[in-house]
């Protein structure tokens, strides 16, 4: 890296650090926009997938893209956003990378993908830092070259878990899916279960069926006071799961799930407050679509995108990908010279904490690293517990709840 690339806001132990390791040449001034004039990124999604679309996702990266450049682009320079469908496979995201690869982008920022087993090493490989992608596998919280914004299902399932024994619940009942990698899942359930001494029943289905009526009425059980059911399933599923749980009309037990698997979308579409999701709960990685710190984001779609009907501003793929362009805005603003993946990565790894408005200061120096072996990436420990209230989402608590002692005393994790 040559010394023209200088860093703002990095602490002086950190830099000191840094300049030992050879990674940054100073910190201190503003961004100098004369070197390099054009910034390029990629943000992929399955816009078109048999396992369930995306096309939010990329839809809003393109809005993030105009509305960014209005207002004066990145410290200056214009921002150039390259969206790929990576269709749910590996071979999808694999060509999406080597788009990306080709064309030089610096990052690839927010994004969707169940591949990350497959494309961080590609990125890696290349020297491409990843920022705030969804979360959805285990590469995402242990490579040195992802930063994610949001807690993964590790953060949503120990927070659930809280909410559940929170909510006065007795007999948890699980249905999730039967593989290996959804039970070890539960263990960071069970960690937060563990706070009300509570022992989960657990309940694997496969995903995708259409009917889950045997399943339903095993998890409702005796349909008592204090009796709650939870799904770890696919939006999709959920759905199904959720439809024959309200046929077979229980009177007593709670009903709760994370988002990811159902949203306000599903609350809409089985009948808001008159349907089984009244009163529903939900843990979340970020406050509801309604709270104040998402004004930026609905001010950008109501400019750049208001006929957009791909974009959901309560999905959480599109909060994370907002979330992450963010923090693309921020480090950019504060890297003196050019703007590539090692002055990105650079900046991240050493500088102070970014402010985002709807997470916990984020940064992923040495001393914020999670001491969870299967995430230390995972810095953003919060989680907003949410319930179905006159048929919206809305906050169940009184604001973000930390998680990280209970997922670094998680088990095998």
């Amino acid at each position: 890296m040559g010394s023209s690339t200088r860093f703002v806001r990095c602490t002086t132990a950190a830099v000191g650090a840094a300049l030992l390791a050879g990674a940054l040449a100073g910190c201190g001034g503003n961004a100098d926009a004369s070197e390099g004039s054009t910034v390029r990124v990629m943000t992929w999604a399955p816009e078109d997938s048999s396992v369930g679309g995306q096309p939010g996702v990329t839809a809003l990266a393109a809005a993030i893209e105009k509305q960014i450049n209005g207002s004066g682009g990145l410290g200056g320079r214009q921002l150039q956003v390259l969206t790929c469908d990576e269709h749910g496979t590996v071979a999808g995201v694999t060509d999406c990378v080597n788009q990306a690869v080709s064309a030089g982008v610096v990052a690839v920022v927010g994004s969707y993908s169940e591949n990350g087993d497959t494309f961080m090493p590609l990125l890696e490989a290349a020297g491409i830092p990843y920022i705030g992608g969804f979360g959805l596998s285990s590469a995402e919280f242990t490579s040195p070259y992802s930063y994610p914004v949001n807690g993964g299902y590790q953060a949503l399932l120990a927070g659930s878990g809280e909410q559940l024994v929170q909510s006065g619940c007795r007999r948890v009942a699980v249905v999730g899916p039967d593989t290996a990698s959804a039970a070890s899942m539960l263990n960071f359930l069970d960690v937060g279960l563990a706070t009300g001494h509570i022992n989960a029943v657990s309940i694997a289905v496969t995903p995708g069926r259409t009917d889950y009526t045997t399943e339903a009425a095993r998890a409702i059980g005796a349909d008592r006071a204090h009796s709650c059911v939870t799904t770890t399933l696919d939006p999709a599923s959920t759905a199904t799961f959720f439809d024959d749980y309200r046929r077979l009309e229980p009177k007593h037990t709670q009903l709760s799930s994370v988002i990811g698997s159902f949203q306000q979308s599903l609350v809409d579409s089985t009948g808001g407050d008159a349907g089984p999701l009244r009163a529903a709960l939900a843990t979340s990685w970020y406050p509801p679509d309604d709270s104040p710190v998402w004004d930026g984001l609905h001010a950008a779609v109501k400019k750049y995108a208001f006929t957009d009907n791909r974009i959901n501003t309560a999905d959480p793929g599109e909060q994370t990908t907002w979330i992450a362009y963010e923090v693309l805005r921020r480090a950019a603003a504060g890297i003196n010279g050019r703007i590539t993946g090692s002055t990105l990565r650079g900046f991240l790894n050493y500088c102070d904490p970014i402010t985002t408005g709807q997470t916990p200061p984020l940064a992923w120096r040495a001393g914020d690293m999670l001491p969870l072996a299967s995430a230390p990436r995972l810095v953003n420990t919060q989680v907003q517990f949410l319930q179905v209230r006159k048929g919206q989402l809305a906050e169940a608590g009184t604001g973000p709840v930390d998680v990280r002692k209970l997922l670094v005393q998680t088990p095998g994790a």
